[in-house]
């Protein structure tokens, strides 16, 4: 069990470094561009992984309570809270929580999400790319597909199709097929639909739908 903790945590702090160099090489006019996540720029997300990076169990529970437990009220404070006077700033503080090992009180792979899904958000709108650990994308894809859409995940979008990856040994849920990369599989969960010209099979049209 230690092991496998360890092996997370060492996936999460690559990934953490990785984004760090890939931000590097952004531009003002590229770090003020919409993100895949909507309604937030990429400067927005770096601010918001600083401010989950930053979160403990006591302190999620306290910020959701003063945001009347909605989540999205709570994600904008951390974001507001986080986010430099410059990307410079907020890149600092990025580099400073990099090795952390804090986590709200949700399972460990969710931290592989955050890093996994918001690294995608700002990469493709940044024209970056980047090759993700296999066992990343995979262990995110099946924590997305057994959480609650009230929790951010995707459990009743999944309960209508069947998600086979194309390049790992994944197959989740009954119903009609959608195929594709592991990774876009888990974005279009995520409700990224930039990723859905990445799949196909006979779910599609469902999976669409359900957005």
């Amino acid at each position: 069990m230690e092991e496998a903790v360890e092996d997370v945590w060492s996936m999460v702090h690559a990934e953490r470094a990785a984004l760090i160099a890939d931000l590097e090489s952004l531009d003002a006019q590229q770090w003020e561009a919409p993100s895949l996540c909507v309604g937030w720029t990429v400067h927005d997300v770096v601010a918001h992984l600083v401010d989950t990076a930053r979160t403990t169990r006591l302190g999620f529970v306290l910020g959701l309570a003063r945001a009347r437990f909605d989540f999205d009220r709570q994600n904008a404070r951390g974001v507001e809270r986080e986010r430099g006077a410059s990307p410079q700033e907020t890149l600092a503080r990025l580099r400073q929580v990099a090795s952390r090992r804090s986590t709200p009180p949700a399972p460990l792979d969710s931290r592989l999400v955050e890093e996994v899904v918001h690294g995608e958000d700002i990469r493709r709108p940044s024209g970056l790319a980047h090759s993700y650990p296999s066992e990343a994308v995979v262990r995110s894809l099946r924590l997305q597909a057994r959480t609650p859409a009230a929790f951010g995940g995707a459990k009743e979008l999944v309960a209508r199709v069947r998600l086979v990856a194309a390049d790992a040994d994944v197959s989740i849920g009954e119903g009609p097929e959608v195929r594709g990369p592991a990774l876009s599989l888990l974005l279009a969960v995520s409700r990224r639909r930039v990723a859905l010209g990445d799949l196909g099979g006979p779910g599609l049209a469902a999976l669409a739908a359900a957005f």
